[in-house]
């Protein structure tokens, strides 16, 4: 059996997984159009791929995956009312640009511990300038699907490179498809649940 424990298991040993509990609706700041539509069709195949929805406007928030494009970290501090929303902001931008990162993503969880919410934060530095946007798309797409471990994909991207083209590694998607079965808690601490989604995998 795929070993599915450590994908959750963050850096201090604890197990934490999340999936979405609510349909999602993204929408995407900061590209043109044409890069708008990759990004909308790899959100789309990844949820469909897990069974899960993806509907027009959510009741409570509006959109709730927001990505956002930048060419440097102090444009999000110019984003209307991103301050309101994330009222951490201020001090985010400052540890992303300390840390010369080039993405970041935040989840927001309801009271039954699922996702609610997340945003992407990408800034566009040579690294991922020379990325497809395809790549970028399905990347962060997988990546935001499940509340990963912070060091889940540190070794082994989610994607992979066949007959010359780029999709999710097939033991990821299975895992995803298998975290999204009805019968599985949408959030769980305890390690054992890795088994349950293991067990559901080809």
């Amino acid at each position: 059996m795929y070993d599915v424990a450590p994908l959750f298991t963050r850096a201090d040993g604890e197990y934490v997984f999340a999936r979405w509990g609510r349909p999602i609706v993204p929408v995407v700041f900061g590209v043109d159009d044409a890069t708008l539509a990759v990004f909308k069709g790899a959100i789309e195949a990844v949820v469909t791929l897990a069974g899960h929805k993806m509907d027009e406007t959510d009741m409570e928030l509006g959109a709730n995956l927001m990505v956002f494009f930048c060419r440097d970290w102090d444009e999000l501090l110019a984003v209307p009312h991103l301050d309101k929303m994330l009222p951490e902001l201020g001090a985010l931008v400052g540890r992303l640009k300390a840390a010369e990162a080039n993405q970041y993503r935040i989840f927001r969880f309801d009271a039954a511990g699922a996702i609610q919410a997340a945003f992407v934060f990408m800034r566009m530095d040579e690294q991922l300038a020379q990325a497809p946007a395809d790549t970028l798309a399905l990347s962060q797409a997988a990546q935001v699907i499940l509340l990963w471990s912070d060091r889940a994909f540190a070794e082994v991207p989610p994607l992979a490179m066949i007959d010359g083209n780029v999709v999710l590694r097939p033991e990821i998607g299975d895992v995803i498809r298998a975290a999204y079965d009805p019968v599985l808690p949408v959030a769980a601490r305890d390690a054992s649940h890795a088994l349950r989604i293991g067990a559901r995998m080809p």
